[in-house]
């Protein structure tokens, strides 16, 4: 299973178009499957109200220890996730996929799925569709579920800002991102008349949207599957196509930590313009300062 490729915006601009005015109609543009899914779960949510989310589901796909050339970094980072699950408030679970159970601190609130997919390559996407399969083994209730990286830390704060807006979904448009070996911060978010060309926070990490999930709605996990079958720049839009705009979170949410060794986007060889991008947008020192102890030391 690759990753699924991105629809062209023109496309997307047509089919929340058409969506607007029905479902039916936007079907006959011959839709991706996410967006057949998003389409499906627009029409299922259509008159239904809102249910109200008692926690949030944390999806960690994590690499196997076949593919990294230091495992026991793998599991430190991932420690450090868990970690800033762990200072949250509010009610939560973490289930992390992979070939090889990780340490894991004894923490009933954490997870291990199993993967067994002999498939060679990458299997992140794969990965991903097994934690969005598993949602219906959990019998949790309403929930808000977001994909997270095993390498990045959440902000103290978020769970409980969730569950207390009760939103029909969440995006993390500001956040932090890190280069390890420079130790160098900047702050990624819209675009402003001071940085016209900086980019918003889900532009560049993949911790960065939280979905209302309605397990009584077999149309909202088979969204969640189809929808991180693409890469995050893409989640806003299919979240919009398939009725649950997101919402930003209030402050600079999620930390990305670049050139710690075992990054994702380092074995595609994609980290070189976010490196650039750190150098281009350093955070306010004070801000950073404020903000470094609501994150557990990267």
């Amino acid at each position: 299973m690759a990753q699924a490729q991105a629809t062209p915006k023109l496309k997307r601009a047509a089919l929340l178009a058409a969506a607007a005015l029905s479902p039916g109609l936007a079907r006959t543009l011959s839709p991706a499957p996410s967006e057949v899914a998003a389409l499906d779960l627009r029409a299922a949510l259509r008159g239904r109200a809102q249910p109200r989310a008692e926690q949030v589901i944390f999806l960690v796909p994590l690499v196997g220890p076949h593919h990294v050339s230091d495992w026991q970094v793998v599991t430190e980072r991932l420690a450090q996730t868990v970690e800033s699950f762990r200072r949250q408030e509010g009610a939560w679970q973490a289930v992390i996929c992979c070939q090889e159970r990780p340490p894991l601190p004894d923490d009933p609130r954490l997870h291990w799925l199993p993967f067994t997919d002999p498939t060679p390559g990458n299997d992140k996407w794969r990965k991903l569709a097994a934690l969005c399969d598993h949602l219906a083994t959990m019998q949790t209730g309403p929930a808000y579920v977001m994909s997270f990286d095993a390498d990045d830390l959440l902000r103290e704060g978020r769970v409980a800002e969730m569950l207390e807006r009760q939103a029909p979904g969440y995006l993390a448009e500001t956040g932090y991102v890190m280069d390890h070996a420079s130790r160098d911060v900047a702050l990624a978010g819209p675009r402003s008349l001071r940085h016209p060309l900086r980019k918003p926070f889900w532009k560049l990490c993949g911790s960065c949207a939280a979905l209302l999930h309605d397990p009584e709605l077999q149309q909202s996990a088979a969204f969640l599957r189809a929808m991180t079958a693409h890469e995050h720049r893409m989640f806003p839009y299919l979240a919009r196509l398939a009725g649950r705009r997101l919402t930003a979170l209030r402050h600079p949410s999620v930390l990305y930590v670049l050139n710690h060794g075992e990054n994702f986007g380092a074995r595609r060889g994609r980290v070189g313009f976010k490196t650039r991008f750190v150098r281009r947008y350093p955070v306010d020192p004070l801000d950073w300062a404020q903000a470094a102890g609501e994150f557990p030391a990267p």
